[in-house]
Order: C-alpha cells, then structure tokens, then sequence
C-alpha cells in the first residue's frame, strides 16, 4: 500500500469580493497547511473498482466522498482499467474549514499519480483538482499559497514565520453555503490581503497577526454564539491572533512561543473537545510524496 499525507489548512486571510455568474463567489485569500493530517493508504486493484475504506461514520464511502471523486476522475480521463482501494486515516475534524476532504482528493490525485504510473506534474494535478472543488488546487500544492477566482487559480508564496497554531472545533457544523448566502458584501470586513503577502515576504509576525481577518467571519459569528465565544475565550487565555477558518467553525489562534500554545490548549479544553496545537507546515508538496 502506497501512503500519502493529507494535511489541513488555514485562512490566513479570506476576502469575498463578489457574487459570480456560476453560483460560487469571487474570493481572494492567503492559505497555508499545517501539520494536522490524514493520512490516505493507496492499493492498486486489478478488478477496476474504487474503493472507500474508513472506520469514520461521517465518512461517506461512496460518489460523495471528494477522494472519491479524485480517483474516478482520474481513471476516466486517463482510461485507467486498475481500481484502487482509498483508505482514509481521518485526523482532520469533518465539516470543520480545515479542507479536509479537498486534501483528501488531493492527495489521492498525487498518490494515484505515482500508483497508476501516470506520470503527471502538479500543475496538471492541480487543473484537474479544480473539476472537484474549490480548495483542491491549493492542496494538491499545499505550502502558502494567494488562491483568487473561486479559490482554483494559485500564486505561490514563501512560508510564513514561524509559529505555533492552536486549532479548536466546536461541536457544531456549518454549511459554507448557507454562510455565503447570509454574506452582505457591503458591510462585511474585508481584510487588506496584500499587507498580510509583505508581512510573510517580510517574515513579520506582529504584521501577521494584525492582517488576519476573513469576511466570512461575521456571519458565522453572528449565527452560531459557540463560535463567537470560543474565539474570544482563545484570547483572553493568550493567543496571540485569532481567527476563524474558511466558513467555520474551527477558530485558530496563532503564538510565537510553545509554552505559551500549551498553555492556551489546557486552558481551552474544558471548553472545547476537540483541540490541536501543530506547526505551520509552509512548504510546498513534491513528487512523488509518499509517508
């Protein structure tokens, strides 16, 4: 069996700029991955099925599943007769605006590349990630990336400096459509995305907290209370930036030093079950890119 990383992202920036003709929206924003992953194991099969295995019940194991989607597209497009067995080590919180399952399909795209000898680059992986999902280009490159249109088109950007992020889900999910349908554009915040791309070229961490900010915060702040009160409890308890992921709900806060993560973490899981401290990852992947 062939392995492969998954790891989730971070908003460091989500700006919504306008409603687009095709139904998604026009966004501009600063990502980057960190080192919570999960990990997809990859076995050829010779009876030309695809194959989800997971013991995670939110899981679909079917045409719903993105990693899913990723291998029969993949087989489709390049007349591929094996089938493959995707099995999903799940680490990232479902449903949380951490990319979870677009880093799924996107690792499964990098990996199949390797197990069915397909021979493609990134870039070709990446176009063909756009056909599942908005953030699957972004993935299938990880590092940090400015992702524009509807998140498909990718400028790759140096890694940020370095630092400690604390992530916490509460036990809640969102619907990143029914957020984009309660955004008001013309009263939202919109964050200053070109500062935050100096303050990484620049490695400034203080510019960097100071430029996070994602337009779609307001709205789940708004709608779901829990959110709201974890993002301020991650603050009085020391982080050092704060700021919601994607459309939610998992919050993230940023600090420079690890004592200081450990302390925000003890103190935020008697509110939150589910709490992470990891490293930003900040580089790009490579081919092939096997654990």
């Amino acid at each position: 069996m062939y392995f492969v990383k998954a790891p989730a992202k971070i908003n460091l920036t989500l700006d919504t700029l306008a409603k687009r003709s095709d139904g998604y929206h026009e966004v501009e924003m600063i990502m980057t991955t960190v080192d919570l992953a999960d990990r997809i194991g990859l076995e050829a099969r010779e009876d030309g099925i695809i194959e989800i295995v997971s013991v995670d019940r939110f899981i679909p194991n079917d045409a719903k599943n993105l990693a899913f989607q990723a291998a029969a597209l993949l087989k489709k497009r390049y007349d591929v007769s094996q089938g493959v067995s995707i099995t999903i080590e799940k680490n990232i919180p479902v449903a949380a605006g951490l990319a979870g399952g677009s880093s799924d399909a996107a690792a499964t795209l990098r990996g199949l590349n390797h197990v069915w000898n397909l021979g493609l680059s990134l870039d070709e992986l990446a176009v063909l990630g756009a056909e599942i999902g908005s953030d699957v280009p972004f993935c299938v490159y990880g590092g940090t990336a400015l992702a524009t249109g509807r998140g498909e088109k990718i400028e790759h950007l140096p890694a940020p400096p370095p630092c400690w992020v604390i992530l916490a889900k509460p036990v809640i999910g969102v619907s990143t459509a029914e957020i984009y349908g309660q955004l008001d554009l013309s009263t939202a915040f919109h964050p200053d995305t070109q500062a935050m791309i100096r303050a990484i070229d620049e490695k400034d961490f203080e510019a960097m907290i100071h430029g996070l900010g994602n337009t779609l915060e307001g709205v789940t702040l708004h709608l779901y209370p829990e959110v709201k009160e974890l993002k301020e409890q991650m603050k009085r308890f020391g982080a050092e930036g704060v700021l919601m992921s994607g459309s939610g709900p998992t919050v993230f806060g940023i600090v420079q030093q690890e004592s200081r993560a450990q302390r925000v973490v003890n103190a935020l899981r008697g509110f939150c079950d589910e709490v992470y401290c990891v490293r930003l990852l900040g580089d790009r992947e490579e081919l092939p890119k096997g654990v």
